[in-house]
């Protein structure tokens, strides 16, 4: 069985974007994937400060969330990430989330299938996901695509 990684970026539980992870987990369902939703937006995560200590220890040196979530990324199939747009980019919090798990993780993410989910109210969801979706071209990742507009 398939497993899928949820990440909600946005500080609230129940908001938008909640409501469209909760759609793609209502079809992974249907197609008999298993799911599992990660809170990230509320967390308290703080920024990559490129100590290197990851190659060292295998993991990142600010034990928090990401180290939690990594050894479920390992072993997840696909990643859905989903975010808020902020002044015309997803949520800090969660872009900090993502630079620590990407570069902490050191095994291949290479056929992982990769999927993001912007919401916004104005402008900025194209560039919003455009961020998102370079961590997976950049690791190696297929995107989702869609029938419509991702």
């Amino acid at each position: 069985m398939a497993k899928i990684l949820l990440c909600n970026g946005s500080p609230h539980t129940n908001g938008c974007t909640a409501t469209a992870l909760d759609e793609m987990i209502r079809v992974f369902a249907e197609e008999g994937m298993e799911t599992e939703l990660i809170q990230v937006g509320s967390k308290a995560v703080r920024g990559c400060i490129s100590c290197r200590s990851c190659s060292k220890l295998g993991k990142c040196v600010f034990d928090d969330l990401v180290n939690e979530v990594a050894p479920k990324f390992e072993e997840a199939d696909g990643l859905v990430v989903g975010s808020p747009v902020y002044y015309g980019s997803p949520n800090g919090t969660l872009l900090s989330f993502l630079d620590r798990l990407f570069y902490s993780t050191g095994f291949s993410k290479h056929m992982k299938v990769g999927a993001a989910v912007v919401s916004c109210r104005r402008g900025g969801n194209t560039a919003s996901f455009d961020v998102l979706n370079k961590y997976f071209t950049i690791s190696g990742m297929p995107v989702a695509s869609s029938t419509y507009w991702n």
